[in-house]
């Protein structure tokens, strides 16, 4: 019986959570659990339709009474849902912790994720980049890569490689300007654009380090930096990048590569909203799961062979992809591209 069981119903788990419930079918789950911590009558709602959606709801023990005070019907104590799952998903800001406290001795679960934040979990992975560097019996923990490392890496992958692997890239930066929050979030709003540090002496924020260490699964060591600023919006997270080749390129070619990717799209509008509207209207619940939004009228290049442009980041869409087919590949190794079909429509080749 193969049982998903993710943890957490934030910005990624409550969407992941339906996703799964909605196509447990095509995906061959069996059932999807999830885990959620804390009782809330504000949150009710969503807990109620992720179970009319088909998924069972657990909780702490010690929680158990609060929820049912709620109406809630808690089926599993959390660490008995864990144990009985096939793979279990993390959706939390403690996925480490949680590794060290729970997962680390489970020895029902195949298979574990977390998401970007939790670096060191396990072996990075985002669908499309690195799959030949997944390995059966050696990678029982996987850490899905933020969506800000999944647009970079998609880019360097698409205009800087070619279909054989080899490697053009001789200098990679990144400005990552990143919304304020969610929009179901009501804290942690900046009232104005803020600047991060570069906390890497290499590779500047963690963007780019992930991005590299994505990339050294597969024996590359690339030339990163990559900074990072919040502005006051909720809508999506934009990057502008610099790809500064050891070969000659045009605009031409570049649009050539990247009509030719089929998890990239390509946008002739020019600001956030329009393309998160577009989202909205044409995503699953919203969501574009294209790995990057690329706006094709800032492309230039630069001395020749120096690519320079702006893009989209579709925020937990992209992870989201990664994360189903990261799960498909524990579920059912020889069938993760057929399974993944129903999600096609809403990979987009042009916003």
């Amino acid at each position: 019986m193969n049982t998903v069981h993710v943890v957490g119903t934030g910005t990624i788990g409550e969407p992941l959570i339906g996703l799964l419930a909605d196509n447990r079918e095509a995906f061959g789950i069996d059932e999807v659990t999830f885990h959620k911590r804390t009782p809330l009558l504000t949150e009710r709602a969503k807990v109620n339709d992720l179970v009319r959606r088909g998924a069972g709801l657990c909780v702490d023990d010690d929680k158990r009474a609060r929820f049912e005070e709620l109406g809630h019907a808690p089926k599993f104590e959390s660490k008995e849902a864990i144990e009985r799952a096939t793979v279990v998903i993390d959706c939390t800001p403690v996925g480490n912790q949680n590794k060290k406290l729970f997962y680390e001795h489970a020895s029902g679960p195949v298979g574990f994720m977390a998401q970007g934040s939790e670096y060191g979990f396990g072996k990075m992975y985002a669908r499309g980049i690195n799959d030949e560097a997944l390995e059966h019996g050696q990678d029982r923990f996987l850490e899905i890569v933020s969506c800000n490392t999944h647009n970079i890496s998609v880019l360097i992958k698409t205009l800087a490689m070619d279909p054989d692997g080899t490697n053009h890239l001789t200098d990679g930066r990144f400005l990552c300007i990143r919304r304020t929050s969610d929009i179901s979030q009501d804290t942690d709003f900046a009232p104005s654009p803020t600047v991060e540090k570069h906390k890497d002496a290499r590779f500047g924020t963690h963007h780019a380090r992930d991005a590299h260490q994505l990339f050294e699964t597969l024996g590359y060591d690339l030339p990163l930096f990559s900074s990072a600023i919040k502005v006051n919006t909720q809508y999506m997270h934009a990057i502008h990048f610099t790809l500064e080749l050891d070969r000659e390129i045009t605009v031409a070619e570049v649009m050539e590569k990247l009509t030719a990717n089929k998890r990239v799209a390509i946008t002739h509008k020019k600001s956030a909203n329009q393309v998160f509207s577009f989202g909205r209207d044409h995503g699953y619940f919203g969501r574009i799961l294209s790995q990057t939004v690329v706006a094709v009228e800032t492309l230039a290049v630069r001395n020749r062979n120096e690519l320079v442009g702006f893009c989209f980041t579709p925020q937990d869409g992209n992870p989201m992809l990664s994360t189903v087919a990261a799960m498909l590949w524990y579920l059912h190794p020889d069938e993760v591209d057929a399974r993944m079909d129903v999600l096609r429509p809403y990979l987009f080749q042009e916003v």
